[in-house]
């Protein structure tokens, strides 16, 4: 295209008078394209993608209207704008042509510089339009970048803090990308399950997973001598033990007052305070009961304790998977809410799959 022009037209008329009349005023600014029918108006639009259509009404064969339906429906012509030109003038013409999504009708016999000028705005207006829509288009690249960098942040405190926690509770190691792993399959299994269904619809899923890591953060706050003791602890060491939850809850509630990204924290801090919470009521550090203990925490508590089951301890060996299911099993209703004690009956499987590769991995 000639560096001076400022777009292409293609006209589109059954008579060869009105095509050269039409060139003859439209070449010396536009690249001018021409069909007599409309296959052909069709054609040329798919190849040149022209940046305006002077579309006739009245042709043999295909009307102008049976035209533009046709350029409508295309997703790669549906938005060159079209103006008809033509000699059918009637009101109810012209409301036909425009309801079908021509930007214009302009009716023969035309000015010569009124159409040159409606032309220009017509162009102007749509490369307006496409500058609009650039603009979206790099505003939302933006905040996709901007809301990546937010979510690679809270997944670097997450990870951080969480390593933090198993670089001084050195005997669970692993402990935590396993719990990750079970609440994705125990999560998919509640989904194909139908359970819970109106309550998890409204979760975003990937922070749920991420926020788990934080479950256990609390444990941050526990001297050495109580987390790190190779002997099975007293009942006053467990009590320490047990204000973890209430030191996690805290712990999140002040990164919170420092971030207007309350999201993942709100799920973490939901994890860390309510894990241990039974479904009887004798949980900790609340004593909540039933439903009152929110659903997250009830997730938790479930694989929690299984991961605890099958893993070795200084003071006590792993229990074979089948012995954790069993006494999973056995706190149905006491410890564990009984509904997703029927999901982790489903899914068990896949978690001793988990399990068995943590194992392997360990060496």
């Amino acid at each position: 295209m000639n560096a001076n022009k400022k777009g292409s037209v293609l006209v589109v008329d059954d008579e060869n008078s009105n095509i050269m009349a039409l060139t003859h005023l439209l070449s010396p600014a536009y690249t001018v394209y021409a069909a007599k029918n409309g296959q052909n108006a069709i054609a040329a639009a798919e190849k040149y993608l022209p940046d305006i259509i002077l579309l006739d009404v009245l042709m043999p064969g295909m009307s102008g209207y049976d035209v533009l339906k046709r350029l409508k429906s295309k997703a790669e012509t549906v938005h060159i704008p079209v103006v008809f030109l033509t000699g059918k003038s009637d009101t109810k013409s012209e409301l036909e042509g425009l309801s079908l999504g021509a930007i214009d009708y302009i009716s023969k016999p035309f000015s010569p510089p009124l159409l040159l000028k409606r032309i220009e705005h017509h162009l102007l207006v749509e490369s307006q339009k496409q500058e609009l829509v650039d603009f979206s288009n790099n505003l939302r690249k933006m905040v996709e970048t901007k809301t990546k960098t937010v979510v690679e942040l809270q997944n670097a405190v997450l990870q951080t803090m969480a390593e933090l926690v198993e670089f001084r509770d050195d005997i669970t190691g692993g402990h935590v990308e396993r719990i990750q792993r079970y609440l994705s399959i125990i999560l998919k299994t509640m989904k194909k399950m139908k359970i819970y269904d109106n309550e998890t619809a409204a979760w975003d899923i990937a922070l749920v997973l991420q926020s788990a890591q934080l479950h256990d953060v609390g444990k941050i706050a526990i001297a050495d001598s109580i987390l790190k003791k190779p002997e099975k602890l007293t009942d006053e060491e467990f009590d320490v033990i047990k204000t973890h939850v209430v030191f996690g809850k805290t712990i999140i509630e002040k990164i919170r007052r420092n971030t207007t990204e309350h999201f993942f924290l709100e799920y973490a801090q939901v994890f860390a305070s309510t894990h241990h919470e039974k479904w009887d009521g004798s949980g900790y550090p609340n004593r909540l009961r039933g439903q009152e203990i929110p659903l997250k925490g009830r997730i938790m508590a479930i694989i929690d304790v299984y991961d605890a089951l099958v893993s070795e301890r200084p003071y006590k060996k792993a229990l074979t998977h089948e012995e954790a299911v069993n006494i999973i099993m056995e706190g149905k209703g006491t410890h564990f809410d009984p509904a997703l004690v029927d999901v982790f009956l489903n899914c068990a499987d896949e978690l001793r799959r988990i399990t068995i590769q943590g194992k392997m991995a360990a060496g």
